[in-house]
């Protein structure tokens, strides 16, 4: 028996809060699983900063991998088992590709990867295929098998259907973030029927269907997922964290650039701040290393970054109003002049943040993005686009909502022991 088929003794179990327990048999996955680029993911947050909004969300990476690792094993192994289009050769690589989709990501993810641009799925890949211990393991089940598994995740590979178990409208990784991070926020919006999707989950030709039968189950699915963006992802707090993490990472690298002496050495952060970042530097990079920083930071000469990381650290947010910069741009020339006055720098305590979300789409010829669109298996055999079909999703497909904030430290505004006349032009201005 080859490496590849090899079964573990006993199978193996982790009691999860969502799916009750999530099954291990394979001793390639049970492999996966104990390397130490797949540990580190326990030292990265699932939702970045919403644990300053919803105290609850401190689930990691590494919960929510496991998550999508058994929805996928509960589908090719219960539901596609035996059916015509799907090739149990594809098995093992669904659950591997599964296992390790965010094997890439970096601490506090996507406000990181837009200050160093970075991008999570370049080291998911780099992880898998370079000189690491998962690499190792999945060498073992054959040599090509790493290229495999990353082409998977990266969307190039010929197996379509297992790409849609991981990447599309309605897939594993979808359906279990959803779920969890509704369960550990403590919210009720990001509920849906999962064992019906799954019941009437079918392989044909490219992708994975739905049964029309389940059409009103990916409705409630979609519903959930817009109500999730809306609520918790692009929550306002949670988007005023970030920027504030943002403004952190912008500071110290400004600060290094321009040759200021840290009392804290950013000894993690030099190959970021100079672009020689390797891999073996990137995965040294948790959430408990920034953390770290910050809280040194706090008591740096250079007044911004002290003052951001305390705010940070101590969850001193920046509060916001509603914008539109489209119409309001004169206001921040405005602002911007007075807050120059006031001794607030306005690139880092003035932000413009943008919220966007396309809930539902199909493909439109043209599109920078091509998005996968949900098809449905009619009883006569036909294969049918989602929305024409659903009403509610037709009534929502295409159609973008954007938000925009603008973010400033009220607490420095309020504080009328200096420059009096000033903040209060500042607070004029801002309507409150």
């Amino acid at each position: 028996m080859g490496y590849s088929e090899q079964k573990l003794q006993e199978e193996k179990v982790f009691k999860d809060p969502v799916h009750r327990y999530v099954h291990v048999r394979d001793q390639v996955i049970w492999d996966l699983i104990g390397t130490k680029e797949f540990q580190r993911l326990r030292r990265i947050k699932q939702l970045g900063t919403t644990f300053l909004t919803f105290h609850g969300a401190e689930h990691s990476r590494f919960n929510h991998s496991l998550g999508v690792y058994e929805i996928i094993r509960r589908i090719v192994d219960d539901v596609f088992d035996d059916r015509p289009k799907w090739s149990e050769e594809d098995r093992l690589l669904a659950l591997c590709a599964g296992l390790l989709h965010d094997l890439g990501h970096g601490p506090f993810s996507h406000s990181f990867e837009k200050v160093f641009d970075l991008d999570h799925e370049h080291y998911t890949q780099a992880t898998i295929l370079g000189e690491t211990e998962v690499n190792a393991v999945l060498r073992r089940v054959e040599q090509d098998f790493p290229k495999k598994v990353a082409e998977v995740i990266a969307k190039t590979s010929d197996k379509k259907i297992v790409i849609s178990l991981i990447s599309s409208q309605i897939d594993a990784d979808r359906m279990d973030y959803l779920q969890r991070d509704a369960y550990f926020t403590g919210v009720s919006y990001g509920h849906f029927d999962m064992e019906r999707i799954l019941r009437v989950m079918r392989p044909h030709e490219e992708q994975v269907v739905i049964k029309q039968t389940g059409m009103h189950a990916v409705e409630d699915y979609i519903m959930s997922r817009y109500q999730m963006y809306w609520q918790v992802y692009f929550h306002p707090v949670t988007r005023s964290a970030e920027v504030i993490l943002t403004k952190i990472l912008h500071r110290a690298k400004e600060l290094y650039e321009n040759g200021y002496s840290f009392r804290q050495e950013p000894t993690h952060f030099i190959s970021l701040f100079e672009n020689t970042l390797t891999l073996e530097d990137y995965l040294k990079l948790d959430e408990a290393v920034i953390l770290y920083y910050f809280q040194m930071w706090e008591a740096e000469e250079d007044e911004i970054l002290r003052d951001l990381c305390r705010r940070f650290v101590n969850r001193n947010l920046f509060k916001y109003v509603e914008f539109d910069p489209a119409k309001e741009y004169k206001k921040l020339a405005e602002l911007s002049v007075l807050f120059e006055k006031a001794g607030l720098a306005p690139d880092y305590y003035l932000v413009v943040d943008s919220s966007s979300d396309l809930p539902y789409d199909f493909y439109r010829p043209g599109e920078e993005e091509e998005r996968l669109p949900i098809h449905l298996l009619m009883k006569n055999g036909e294969i049918r686009e989602l929305s024409r079909e659903s009403e509610i999703v037709d009534a929502i497909s295409g159609k973008r909502r954007t938000d925009h904030k603008l973010y400033y430290p009220e607490d420095f505004l309020m504080d009328d022991s200096t420059m009096k006349t000033i903040k209060k032009q500042i607070r004029t201005l801002l309507d409150i």
